[in-house]
């Protein structure tokens, strides 16, 4: 995901849902209906940005569904299909000391308790059991190898230091 650098992507618009031009919505928010809390949204789609505002959300079994203003009808709405939903930084909630978003998170180099650089943080996933960095070498690392390191604060995670932009691990580099 390539972010835009005063906003970050908060979900995804996946397909249609019913006739009235309301959107399946597969949110990276946790809780998933948290971006429901976000009423003016900027679609990223073929490369166009266009401003949408929420009308009307709820969720529908295991996702969410969404009406935008001006969009009424089926076919229209199938248009959006594949679009980002991004939103400005500034109206994400602070969060409490030593939590961190993920596009915080992106970008930080990547160094072991004993100074080896692994890389950089080029995205995290969602495993079910705990988030993933996944960190990129780059022309500092110690190889070119890609690597998945759980992100487990205080277990693998050592130090965040976002004004030092570097990520601490407990990490063997053979993983």
């Amino acid at each position: 995901m390539t972010q835009h650098p005063q906003e970050t992507v908060i979900g995804r618009i996946t397909s249609v849902f019913g006739v009235k031009g309301w959107l399946k919505v597969y949110s990276y928010t946790d809780p998933v209906d948290g971006i429901l809390n976000y009423r003016h949204w900027t679609l990223l789609h073929d490369g166009k940005r266009i401003p949408a505002e929420l009308e009307a959300g709820r969720r529908h079994g295991p996702g969410i569904v969404v009406k935008l203003k001006g969009i009424d009808d089926r076919d229209l709405a199938q248009t959006y299909g594949g679009a980002e939903i991004r939103v400005p930084l500034s109206e994400l909630p602070p969060l409490p000391e030593g939590e961190y978003y993920w596009h915080q998170l992106e970008g930080l180099s990547v160094v072991t308790v004993a100074g080896e650089r692994l890389g950089r943080v080029h995205h995290l996933m969602e495993t079910g059991a705990n988030d993933v960095l996944v960190v990129r070498a780059d022309d500092a690392s110690i190889d070119q190898r890609e690597r998945l390191i759980p992100y487990l604060p205080d277990q693998v995670v050592r130090e965040v230091d976002l004004a030092a932009d570097k990520l601490v691990v407990d990490w063997d580099p053979e993983f």
